[in-house]
């Protein structure tokens, strides 16, 4: 049975890798998108992306006969709407972070329980193939016992370009929920250890968006995994604006063991592996990429079928409530000073 869809929300340009690969899918359709704000909603059907049928996600809830509802709107707005969908007995399928609050992810995982109902997310750095042979590497022992993590996921910052709805206040609700929730997603997948506990979290206006101070374009994370594995993320707006998304800081992730180091990028074409034994540096080809895993992975949760280690609803509503936590305490740090 076809996966129907309706999209509410088009604020962030991640949700068009969701609606492409879920009009890609020959088990799912597209059955209606809604876009409440009207200049995005203008500048949506005069390019022609999206084929709107709803200015109102109220309306689109009560008209349209989907059975999962995908949500890429202002961060902040995400979690009511996520509890609406829930509440009317959809599935959810939403762009990272599902929600901005506590309370809404407390409410959002009882209804997902209560009603049996799938939460979807697209948390998408292990679909990348050097992120999964850098995975094969760590896993397979030959950097002997794990030591450090260090993950570098700095973006540019695009104030000329970036959505205007950014830096309005009260919208975007912290960068650790944004940008921070995909490196705490991908540690245990990625090396195998659950988390132990976090030690600090830091979030801070370094200035880059100096003429917007409520903005926290800065932030770090410290803390440790089960087996004490240290791991240390920086997750800044700070990237220079034109060339920041090919730069190795974008998303770089720098492994010790005992008897090794890997290293891989986001957008490398070889994962860097060096032992005790080796005289030079290797260079090792990514594996095949896994483009739209995480929509596999919702769709398989659907049929009864959840992977081992996939993008379950049980995971995506731990790693957002790590995330929020998280951000609370860095936000708490800030005030006080």
């Amino acid at each position: 049975m076809s996966t129907r869809f309706a999209f509410i929300g088009f604020r962030h340009p991640h949700i068009f890798a969701l609606y492409d690969a879920v009009q890609a899918h020959p088990d799912c359709q597209v059955v209606a998108a809604c876009e409440e704000d009207a200049i995005t909603r203008g500048t949506l059907m005069a390019e022609g992306k999206v084929a709107i049928t709803h200015t109102s996600a109220a309306e689109l809830l009560d008209q349209t006969d989907a059975d999962t509802i995908a949500i890429g709107d202002v961060f902040a707005h995400r979690g009511a709407l996520a509890i609406a969908a829930l509440e009317s007995g959809r599935h959810l399928f939403s762009d990272k972070p599902i929600c901005t609050s506590l309370m809404e992810l407390d409410r959002i995982e009882e209804l997902a329980s209560q009603k049996g109902l799938s939460v979807g997310c697209q948390l998408d750095l292990s679909e990348s193939g050097v992120i999964l042979r850098l995975r094969e590497v760590i896993r397979s022992g030959e950097l002997g016992d794990l030591c450090t993590v260090l993950v570098l996921g700095q973006h540019p910052l695009r104030l000329g370009s970036r959505a205007p709805w950014y830096f309005t206040p009260g919208c975007h609700g912290g960068t650790i929920n944004d940008i921070g929730i995909h490196a705490l997603d991908l540690m245990p997948w990625l090396t195998g250890k659950s988390w132990n506990r976090l030690l600090h979290a830091r979030e801070w206006n370094s200035s880059k968006a100096h003429e917007f101070p409520h903005f926290m374009d800065s932030a770090q994370v410290y803390g440790l995994l089960e087996n004490g594995t240290t791991f240390f993320g920086d997750f800044s707006y700070l990237a220079p604006d034109r060339a920041g998304y090919q730069l190795p800081q974008y998303w770089r992730l720098t492994v010790h063991g005992t008897r090794g180091m890997a290293e891989a990028s986001y957008g490398a074409g070889t994962v860097r592996v060096a032992t005790d034994d080796d005289p030079l540096l290797r260079e090792l080809a990514p594996l095949p990429a896994q483009p739209s895993r995480c929509l596999t992975d919702f769709l398989a949760e659907r049929a009864g079928q959840p992977s081992h280690d996939g993008l379950t609803t049980k995971r995506i509503l731990a790693v957002s409530r790590l995330a929020l936590n998280l951000q609370a305490s860095a936000s708490d740090e800030y005030r006080l000073h």
